[in-house]
């Protein structure tokens, strides 16, 4: 009996791995509707090596996403596109719906991506949206069935995350200092000062008023 199971225990272990379901990593599938490039902040620079990575996350939920697997950018003419192959998600059935996210960040911006979002620097990072996508399932009897294309990536450039110019922080900090300082300044006196002229001419007006009461 202990054999038995034992048996198809081992029998057990191939299939229950072939169960996980399947996802292309990759942002170029023009034939299906995936042209996704990544680019710098300047909108003309394309990623390119391992400097850059693609991060994938997917999970039986949107809420229950898990790193898969991270590749760099290809280079040359492929610049701005990555290929990290055919990836498992042991939490999805094969054929079953994975939830999605692509990550992408600058390793000179940090480590991971949490390191390149929190560096508060340009071209640092870039995430998609968070998606679905039907998996493929290697374990079906005629064939294996072949994973959907990422279509949640669009088929528009992308691109790295920009922040404003230093001068837009000075101009504004300096803007609001000039709306302080004019709101607590003090009124000006619109009255005009008295000359000696003035006082002379209101003391003899003063003498002749006096002088006049007399008589």
């Amino acid at each position: 009996m202990k054999r038995l199971l034992l048996g198809l225990a081992v029998l057990a272990l191939p299939f229950s791995g072939l169960t996980q379901g399947t996802i292309n990593f990759i942002n170029l599938d023009s034939t299906r509707g995936v042209h996704a490039p990544v680019y710098l902040s300047d909108r003309v620079t394309k990623l390119s090596g391992p400097q850059y990575q693609a991060e994938l996350l997917a999970g039986p939920g949107p809420s229950s996403l898990e790193p898969i697997a991270a590749t760099g950018f290809l280079r040359g003419e492929s610049a701005g596109f990555y290929n990290g192959g055919t990836q498992v998600v042991p939490t999805v059935n094969g054929g079953g719906l994975a939830w999605v996210e692509v990550r992408v960040w600058n390793t000179a911006s940090g480590t991971s991506f949490d390191q390149a979002l929190a560096s508060g620097l340009s071209d640092s990072w870039w995430a998609s949206s968070i998606f679905t996508v039907r998996t493929g399932d290697p374990s079906l009897g005629g064939g294996p069935s072949i994973p959907d294309p990422l279509t949640g990536l669009g088929t528009s450039p992308v691109y790295l995350n920009t922040i404003p110019e230093p001068s837009t922080f000075a101009l504004a900090g300096l803007g609001g200092a000039l709306a302080l300082f004019y709101a607590r300044r003090p009124k000006p006196n619109h009255r005009r000062q008295q000359t000696p002229r003035d006082r002379a001419a209101r003391v003899s007006s003063q003498l002749r008023g006096a002088a006049a009461a007399d008589r």
